[in-house]
C-alpha cells in the first residue's frame, strides 16, 4: 500500500491554565489517503477543531508524531510551517475568513503573493478557481456585496487557488441556511471527485456522509471509524 498523504501516530494535545490540565486529544492515530475525503464528527468540545488546527499546523501536539506527505512536521519552526501552510494546506473556515477591504480576486490571490509567482501565472490561477466555484462574474465586489454563500463559494476558491496536497474544512456549511449548505457541500463533492483530498469537521451527521469515511470523536479519542457507502 501507497504511503499516506498524511499520518498521526499517538498524537496527543494537552492544554495547561491555572494548574488545570486539559486533554483535548488522547492518542489519536489518524491515516487520510491521497484522494480521500474524511469527516470527523462528535459532539461540542470533544477536539474535532483542536485536531484540525494540528492538522493544519496551526497547532503542534504535546506529543506523538504527525508526518504529511512523508515528512515529519511536529517540530519544524514556525517559519517552515508557514511555509508548509501556504503552499500544502487548502483552509476552509466556518465563518469565511475573507479581508473586507479586498476584493474577491484579491483575495482568492492573496495566498499566491506569498510564494514569488509571475502575476500572469497569478491571474490564471485565480480565474480558474473563481470558475471552478461559479464566482468569476463577481471577481471585482466586496465580500460585504454578497451573500454568505457567495462568501463561502470564494473561501472555497482561495483555499484551491494554490493546488493545495490537502483540504481542511472546519465546519464549512455552520454560518449557511441549509439552501446554501447543500451548495457548499456539493462544490466540495465536485472538488473530491476531480481529485481533491479533504478533511472536514463537523457537526451535522448528513453532511458527514458525503465523505468516504467518517470519524467519531469523543473526549479526544477516536471512539469510532466506519466507511460510508454512497
Amino acid at each position: 500500500m501507497s504511503e499516506p498523504l498524511l499520518r498521526l501516530d499517538s498524537v496527543t494535545k494537552v492544554f495547561y491554565t491555572d494548574e488545570v490540565e486539559t486533554h483535548a486529544l488522547s492518542g489519536i492515530h489518524l491515516e487520510i489517503g491521497k484522494g480521500e475525503y474524511v469527516s470527523i464528527a462528535g459532539p461540542s468540545g470533544c477536539g474535532k477543531s483542536t485536531l484540525l488546527s494540528i492538522l493544519g499546523l496551526l497547532d503542534s501536539p504535546s506529543d506523538g508524531g504527525y508526518s504529511l506527505n512523508g515528512k515529519p512536521v511536529q517540530n519544524l519552526s514556525l517559519s517552515e510551517r508557514a511555509r508548509i501552510r501556504n503552499r500544502e494546506i487548502g483552509f476552509i473556515f466556518q465563518s469565511f475568513n475573507l479581508i473586507g477591504d479586498l476584493s474577491v480576486y484579491e483575495n482568492v490571490e492573496l495566498p499566491l503573493t506569498y510564494r514569488g509567482m509571475s502575476s500572469a501565472e497569478r491571474k490564471q490561477r485565480v480565474n480558474a478557481a473563481l470558475e471552478k466555484v461559479g464566482m468569476a462574474h463577481r471577481a471585482k465586489h466586496l465580500p460585504s456585496q454578497l451573500s454568505g454563500g457567495q462568501q463561502q463559494r470564494v473561501a472555497v476558491a482561495r483555499a484551491v487557488v494554490g493546488d493545495p496536497l490537502i483540504l481542511l474544512a472546519d465546519e464549512p456549511t455552520g454560518n449557511l441556511d441549509s439552501t446554501n449548505g447543500d451548495a457548499v457541500m456539493e462544490l466540495l463533492r465536485e472538488l473530491h471527485r476531480n481529485g481533491a483530498t479533504i478533511c472536514m469537521v463537523t457537526h451535522d451527521t448528513r453532511f458527514a456522509r458525503h465523505a468516504d469515511r467518517s470519524i467519531h470523536l469523543f473526549d479526544g479519542r477516536v471512539v469510532e471509524e466506519e466507511s460510508v457507502n454512497h
